[in-house]
């Protein structure tokens, strides 16, 4: 039996236990990129407890192209990568977390001096083991169990969201919205689904004079700070479809796109704020109303997907420190108390694999070359990195690929 069948059997098992319901979806800009250009913001249980290390290490900085291992890597403790691949064509995934799909982003112009960004999904397919590319969505959120996911049509806002089958790749079912939709994300036990509602386009961009990473002006497309046209959010029951619409004032620490996402309890809502230290976020009640941050999530940060531990014990935190010649180390917290329990490795974490293993975006280059990056597991005290994927191509004029992980 090769990788795909492996992991397509698991998933169909898995798809069989769960309930018809959605899960999360992470849309965030990478730290390193945000450090580098300011537009494209857009993002312990006991200390003493002993972690046994990863099994499986590989040289830190090996790229994909170098690594040894064979391009499928399936150990029993659930990991499956190809370090030979970027972007995956086939299954990436450890422990809990799964590549559900990845999407790329291209400027389309509208006007000599305007465009949208639009987006291009690669969807899993469990019966081929490989991702499929569907042009069909502008937005995709896949549901834990990776057996629906939440979709837009590609004009935006939507007047209508998708509930699309993944197993035979049809849209089950349409909730229509009597206010336009731009994003989408499901609760953490894929109930409820929140779906932001904005007056127009999310992703419209303007040309103007930017500066890149090599000290270069160039003309580019950018997204407006303070400009959005966000107004509210729809809360609703992914089974019936029904649910309500909550509107929220307009804001100036927010950026063009800034879609609501779910408390992990499920009962406020948080989008990231411009402005202020970084992955600064606010949350809100269903009044549409600000309020405090839940005593769990007051020191997470927007711009870090992974956010708190399965158990909730545990908070990812962003990068905090580089040394050469290209490691990368994230902070994990109490989330209570927001103080340091650990580091670990990743430039950026992206999703809990477990209790004390993460997926990160880590570096491929020392500090000194052009940042490149690749899909690694990483674990509480260990130095190791286990390659997943192989690095992306991170320049100024291309846009590389984004993952979205769903947990299974």
């Amino acid at each position: 039996m090769n990788v795909e069948e492996l992991l397509r059997d698991s998933l169909r098992e898995l798809a069989a236990e769960q309930p018809p319901s959605g899960g999360g979806f992470a849309d965030r800009v990478l730290a390193a990129r945000r450090r580098r250009r300011a537009r494209r913001l857009a993002s312990v249980a006991a200390a003493t407890a002993a972690v046994v290390a990863v099994a499986v290490g590989v040289p830190l900085l090996e790229s994909g192209k170098s690594d040894v291992r064979p391009s499928g890597v399936v150990q029993k403790d659930g990991v499956v990568g190809h370090p030979d691949q970027s972007p995956p064509r086939e299954p990436v995934a450890a422990g809990n977390a799964v590549l559900a799909a990845y999407y790329t982003v291209r400027d389309q112009p509208r006007t000599e001096h305007t465009a949208v960004q639009q987006r291009t999904y690669w969807l899993l397919d469990q019966k081929t083991g490989k991702y499929e590319k569907d042009a069909r969505w502008s937005i995709v959120a896949v549901a834990p169990g990776l057996k629906t996911a939440a979709v837009l049509e590609r004009n935006l806002p939507a007047q209508r969201i998708g509930l699309l089958d993944l197993a035979t790749g049809r849209v089950e079912r349409w909730i229509p919205v009597q206010h336009g939709v731009g994003g989408l994300a499901f609760s953490y036990d894929g109930r409820r689904l929140v779906a932001t509602t904005y007056d127009a386009h999310p992703d419209l961009r303007t040309k103007m004079k930017v500066r890149t990473s090599q000290n270069k002006v160039v003309w580019d497309w950018e997204s407006g700070f303070g400009d959005s046209s966000r107004s509210g959010f729809y809360d609703l029951d992914v089974l019936s479809g029904e649910g309500a619409w909550t509107p929220v004032a307009f804001d100036r620490n927010t950026n063009s796109r800034q879609d609501f996402a779910f408390s992990r309890a499920g009962d406020l809502m948080y989008a990231q704020v411009i402005g202020g230290r970084d992955g600064m976020q606010q949350f809100y009640d269903h009044q549409g109303a600000k309020v405090a941050a839940p005593a769990d999530e007051k020191y997470l940060r927007s711009d870090v997907p992974a956010r708190l531990s399965p158990d909730g014990r545990l908070a990812a935190l962003g990068l905090t420190r580089e040394v050469p010649p290209g490691k990368s180390y994230s902070s994990i917290r109490d989330p209570r108390t927001g103080k340091e329990v650990t580091k670990v490795r990743g430039a950026q974490l992206l999703a809990w694999a477990d209790d004390r293993r993460l997926i990160a975006w880590e570096r491929v280059t020392t500090l000194d070359e052009p940042y490149r990056a690749r899909l690694v597991l990483v674990t509480l005290g260990s130095d190791k990195v286990v390659p997943l994927s192989g690095a992306r191509d991170d320049h100024y004029d291309r846009q590389e690929w984004e993952p979205v992980f769903a947990r299974r």
